[in-house]
This record gives structure tokens, sequence and C-alpha cells, in this order.
């Protein structure tokens, strides 16, 4: 089973279950799916299927933020809940450690030595790396591996 059929079997489930929460954040992840089909005149592959959910799980990052800066805990109980839903859907995330462990690699491979050398690192990461790191914090260690 591809993963916009596990997304429409889990929305099912959430309606039988009256999970509101669930339902809501897995019909929006197929509201943005779709939209791209119909705009786009093609179907969606797994790849391109966790990118948008990765994309989506951002946005959520972001509106916890300015939810939490703006004194909304209520807001961000409910981004919270949400990413966690998100989550199930996406690649288990590299742990820092593991993460630093491939950029050294990468790092001695492409021979870079400075903060110049920069994307030619970020371009081998986020292809070594994949959906299993946030670009953010694949920069945030390279700067520290490089600076």
């Amino acid at each position: 089973m591809n993963l916009k059929e596990e997304i429409k079997e889990a929305i099912k489930e959430a309606m039988r279950a009256k999970e509101n929460a669930k339902r809501d954040t897995l019909r929006n992840i197929q509201t943005m799916i779709k939209q791209i089909e119909v705009d786009e005149r093609r179907e969606l592959g797994d790849e391109e299927v966790i990118k948008l959910i990765a994309k989506y799980a951002k946005q959520r990052e972001e509106a916890k933020a300015q939810f939490a800066s703006a004194g909304r805990m209520d807001l961000v109980e409910k981004e919270d809940a949400e990413l966690a839903i998100i989550a199930s859907y996406l690649p288990k995330q590299l742990s820092d450690s593991e993460l630093e462990a491939i950029l050294k690699e990468i790092i001695a491979t492409t021979g870079a030595t400075s903060m110049k050398d920069m994307g030619k690192v970020m371009g081998a990461a986020k292809e070594a790396v994949g959906n299993q790191a946030d670009g953010g914090r694949i920069n945030q260690i390279v700067k520290s591996l490089l600076g």
C-alpha cells in the first residue's frame, strides 16, 4: 500500500474512532496532495508525498513558534499534537550525532576546508541524507564543522 492509500485508510480509522485532530490533520495532507495532482495532472509518488508532508510539518513548526511568542499555549499544544501525527508519516529523523558523522564524512570526501565550500557540502548532504534531516539542522552542523 502506498503512502496516499495509507493516509486515506488512516482518515477512515480516525473517523470511526472519533479522533477529530488526527482526521483533520490527515485531511489537510490529503488536500495538499490532491491540489498538486489536479494542478499538474499527474499522480504523486511516495517520495513526493513525503516531501509534501515534510513541508507541512515545517509550516506547523513555524506556526507553533509564532503562537509561543504570542503566548497562546493552547494553540502551541494543538500544533504539537498535529506534529506528532505528521511525524508518524515521515521517515525517522537522524540524531545529531548520526548526522554529524555523515557530514564529517561528506566534508572529507568533498575536500571542504572553509565556509566557501559550504555549497558543495550542503548539496552532497541533501542528497545523502534525503528526508531524514531538516535542511536547517544540516546547515547548522555544517557551519559548526567548517567554522
